[in-house]
């Protein structure tokens, strides 16, 4: 009797140059399904995005940010968190799944071990996100990770909320 392998759960990775025509793989295939819940990044994005890519790489290599890619075994990337804006022990939390990866517990994996790293490798004391009211998915990652509304905001012209998280005291 043969048995398929159990499937691997994608790592966590600091992004690096060379994760560029994975990751502009994955922005693409899933434009239409991240602006269904958060702004579109325009198309300006996709036609530069070698140019911006190695802009990030310089804030980050600076250390005003920390971007995370989420890498299946072949190199396929099916997520992203990142940390920016970082500034007196803070920073912004923003993350993404792919459509075809979403509902498999990948987001809450992800941003437990993004706060996981803010503490340990970039001696951040606390994260700041803001979502949505209609995105109930951000809102429970958030939720379940630690973070706590803080008040309201109008993002994209919609409601949403700001949450924040106090990374000394765990989730």
């Amino acid at each position: 009797m043969s048995r398929t392998p159990p499937r691997l759960q994608p790592r966590l990775q600091v992004l690096r140059l060379d994760h560029a025509p994975a990751l502009l793989d994955f922005e693409r295939e899933n434009r239409a399904y991240f602006a269904a819940s958060v702004p579109d990044r325009g198309d300006e994005y996709f036609a530069h995005f070698g140019e911006r890519h190695r802009a990030l790489m310089a804030e980050q290599d600076a250390g005003l940010c920390h971007f995370h890619v989420l890498v299946e075994d072949g190199g396929e990337v099916v997520g992203r968190v990142n940390l920016v804006d970082v500034a007196e022990g803070s920073a912004e939390l923003g993350y993404r799944i792919a459509e075809k990866a979403a509902g498999r517990g990948l987001a809450t994996a992800a941003v437990r071990e993004a706060c996981g790293l803010a503490v340990t490798e970039y001696g951040l004391t606390s994260l700041r996100a803001v979502t949505t009211l209609d995105n109930p998915g951000s809102r429970a990652v958030l939720a379940r990770t630690g973070f706590v509304p803080t008040g309201g905001l109008q993002l994209d012209g919609r409601p949403g909320l700001r949450f924040l998280c106090d990374l000394r005291t765990p989730a």
